[in-house]
């Protein structure tokens, strides 16, 4: 029988900060949960397990064969790698061939066409094979790593936030997934911030903090014990505060009867596929929209369209803050009215600079800063940096050196620093454990409570969307298309 064992492991993460794991026992046939704040150490023990962090002191001994683990990082480093491919010569002259399809990441080093379908289906991405990898939605790259890690048949299988950026059907079918590999014999340990994402069938759980592995057990045991902790930090966030904006004098203001957002007849295609299919919606002023729908349903699509970053943005009637799309305006035009974040903004943000940089940027829409800083936007940056705690030193260390949820915090900070007309967040909790998940919600509250700023929020979690959501567009699959459902929440809650 395989086990694991770590006696008294101390593992360097960078020159000032260290993973201790005082003990901690794994055997074949296990299921095990490891849960934790931002920047506790969860994926750095991922690592550990994995064998990929070399212990300075303590013992590690493992016989499990193969290991295989997934993360957000991998799937950063293998998006970019398939984007590289349109920025370099390794393409022939005749060849439009231009990155991998969902079928080759899913086989990459082990070709089994049969199992790679059965895999695909059983995840829903069968129609998918064929696609290329780097057009697929965030949902739809996570079940094609599942896929792909799946296909090495582990014994000992590490899932690094397996749930982030999947619907709730898709969360369920994985959880079921999981739940029959564990029956059938398989070792394995989900990464997680959500205590609540935990799946049933896992037997313990182990909890870290300040990375360090500060308590295993049963499941009910260690539950219970959290719960008390995450109610009492909750008691502190009622106070919180955000950071004042930098000019109130250059706040866009609309009339109140001018729509902020007019798409009509809206209609994207993706090689003769509809991703977006004749939807025409309207956002007013003071209306704040959740956007549901299933994996690869379209809509990081239309967010992309209003943002400017989607080419068939200007072939569609769009009108944003009372002026038409295509019409003589620039993309700074657009992006200085918007603060966003995304998955696709996360991965692709791969510029070497440091986290107090990432913040200021967001006063220019930029990736990084070109511009001249005033006194004001330096101090209105310290408040953000103090607000997400983190000290001088760490907000002048770079922005890759930080925990996956702690770079999302950073990122969502930059989008919220101008108070922007229009706040766009895409799965903007993905990444976060409980107590971040609640302080973002309250930032939230309070910029929408000043008046200035609409919101559209996309989110998976019906339980994310903050208490300021009016309105709420569905999108309800029909066959190869999707219809879309608009609702006013408020009217159907009196």
């Amino acid at each position: 029988m395989s086990s694991l064992q770590i006696m008294q492991g101390v593992f360097r993460l960078s020159d000032t900060r260290t993973l201790s794991i005082p003990e901690l026992n794994l055997h074949s046939g296990e299921s095990w949960a490891f849960v934790g704040a931002n920047g506790s150490g969860k994926s750095a023990l991922a690592r550990a397990l994995d064998n990929d962090l070399i212990p300075l002191s303590g013992s590690v001994k493992s016989d499990f064969s193969p290991i295989v683990r997934i993360s957000f990082e991998q799937l950063q480093k293998l998006v970019i790698e398939e984007w590289k491919r349109n920025n370099t010569d390794m393409l022939s002259p005749d060849e439009d061939d231009t990155g991998s399809t969902t079928a080759e990441i899913i086989q990459n080093g082990i070709t089994d066409e049969a199992h790679c379908r059965q895999l695909a289906t059983h995840f829903g991405i069968a129609h998918l094979l064929s696609r290329r990898f780097k057009y697929l939605s965030t949902g739809e790259t996570r079940k094609t790593l599942l896929c792909q890690a799946l296909m090495a048949e582990p014994e000992l299988l590490i899932l690094d936030e397996p749930f982030d950026g999947l619907d709730v059907a898709s969360r369920s079918q994985l959880a079921d997934m999981l739940k029959v590999l564990s029956e059938k014999g398989l070792t394995l340990v989900i990464i997680l911030n959500r205590f609540d994402e935990i799946p049933e069938f896992i037997q313990n759980i182990g909890v870290l903090a300040e990375c360090t592995l500060t308590r295993t057990g049963p499941r009910q045991e260690v539950l219970a014990e959290a719960a008390v902790a995450q109610l009492a930090h909750s008691e502190n966030l009622k106070n919180t505060t955000i950071p004042d904006m930098d000019d109130p004098q250059q706040q866009i203001i609309l009339p109140e009867e001018q729509p902020l957002i007019t798409l009509c007849n809206g209609i994207v295609h993706y090689n003769d596929r509809p991703i977006l299919h004749a939807l025409t919606w309207e956002v007013m002023p003071h209306q704040h929209w959740q956007i549901v729908g299933p994996n690869g349903a379209g809509k990081s699509t239309l967010l992309s369209l209003i943002t400017g970053d989607h080419p068939q943005g200007y072939s569609n009637d769009l009108t944003l803050f009372g002026r038409r799309r295509g019409s003589g305006e620039t993309i700074w035009d657009i992006k200085r009215n918007i603060g966003y974040v995304s998955s696709s903004l996360h991965l692709d943000y791969r510029v070497s600079t440091s986290v107090r940089t990432v913040i200021l940027s967001g006063f220019f829409d930029s990736i990084g800063v070109y511009q001249a800083i005033s006194e004001r936007q330096k101090y209105l940056t310290n408040q953000w940096l103090s607000l997400l705690g983190l000290n001088s030193a760490q907000a002048d260390a770079p922005f890759q050196s930080l925990s996956w949820g702690q770079q999302r915090l950073v990122l969502i900070a930059r989008a919220m620093v101008k108070h922007p007309p229009l706040l766009i967040l895409d799965e903007p909790l993905q990444g976060l454990d409980p107590l971040n998940r609640q302080l973002v919600r309250r930032w939230i509250d309070i910029l929408i409570g000043d008046g200035t700023t609409q919101l559209l929020f996309v989110s998976h979690h019906a339980e994310d969307a903050p208490q300021c959501i009016t309105h709420r567009l569905t999108f309800v699959a029909n066959q190869d298309k999707y219809d879309y459902v608009q609702e006013n929440i408020q009217e159907k809650s009196q």
